[in-house]
């Protein structure tokens, strides 16, 4: 029996009975559920599978039900493994999650019918390197950011493209982020929006000490790495906004376009502008 992983938002009460539909559902078309541990707790059922080790269950397709924050974390977990994810929208603004719950059981017979289109959207590898060798690496859909926790100190940067020197300056932090994530974080730090077919890599300074620096966009084939030559207590990496580590003096993050992709289910056109317009206002008066 084909299988179909399911992913779900914490403290989301109203999925109790989306998730005793969904797989009464499934079930009627002969597809067998995998739960991971929240979803599980909705249902009162024990013994679900935990995000990291559903991709070896081998799912024929991986349902989100959340906000972006939950597709973050599926994509991380299934990207390597090549699985179409259907995202649906339960969060309050969602930009990747573009599915409205009222589409739902028509997308999925799209997909069963073969009529869904599918978004591949590229990854970024992430190395960060603490006494000349790898610390830690990760694969971001969105983005890494290096920034200051509670005090306010700025911390100093240097970026390099290729090895060529870029620039030297201190700000609360740096950003590096894919297409998909021009949205996020470097939305609001004033960098720029990229579709995400575009390949390329954005890097976004956050609150810099110099006017004359700005947000710049790299080809997706570059290799971006950013030493930390002066830093204040507490400042971490993020990844997706989501994991965390305590930066050091003289770590330096490497960024490059990743091996992997998130391939994302869609049924109708809704868009990147459709998305803006919509979430955002924008263009509008």
């Amino acid at each position: 029996m084909p299988k179909v992983a399911i992913i779900s938002k914490p403290q989301k009460p109203e999925l109790a009975t989306l998730l005793a539909e969904l797989l009464l559902w499934l079930r009627e078309r002969n597809y067998e559920a995998i739960l991971d541990p929240t979803s599980g707790a909705y249902l009162g059922m024990p013994n679900c599978c935990d995000r990291a080790t559903m991709p070896a269950q081998n799912p024929e397709l991986v349902i989100v039900l959340g906000g972006d924050g939950t597709l973050l974390s599926a994509a991380r977990a299934f990207a390597r493994y090549d699985v179409p994810i259907l995202s649906v929208n339960l969060g309050s603004l969602g930009f990747l999650t573009e599915v409205p719950l009222s589409e739902l059981y028509i997308t999925l017979n799209g997909w069963i019918n073969g009529q869904c289109s599918i978004d591949g959207r590229a990854m970024m590898h992430a190395e960060l390197w603490r006494g000349g060798k790898i610390f830690q690496q990760w694969d971001a859909l969105n983005d890494v950011v290096m920034s200051k926790g509670a005090i306010a100190r700025m911390g100093d940067y240097t970026v390099r493209l290729d090895e060529q020197l870029v620039a030297q300056f201190r700000a609360d932090g740096i950003i590096v982020s894919t297409p998909t994530g021009s949205t996020a974080y470097n939305l609001a730090a004033a960098g720029p929006i990229v579709m995400a077919s575009v390949n390329a890599l954005i890097v976004t300074p956050i609150c810099p000490h110099l006017l004359t620096i700005r947000p710049i966009v790299v080809p997706g084939d570059a290799e971006i790495s950013v030493a930390v030559e002066g830093i204040a207590d507490q400042t971490f990496l993020t990844v997706d906004g989501q994991e965390a580590v305590e930066l050091q003096l003289n770590d330096t993050l490497h960024c490059r376009r990743s091996q992997y992709s998130v391939r994302m289910i869609r049924l109708g056109e809704h868009g990147l502008f459709s998305v803006l317009r919509s979430k955002l206002k924008w263009g509008q008066r």
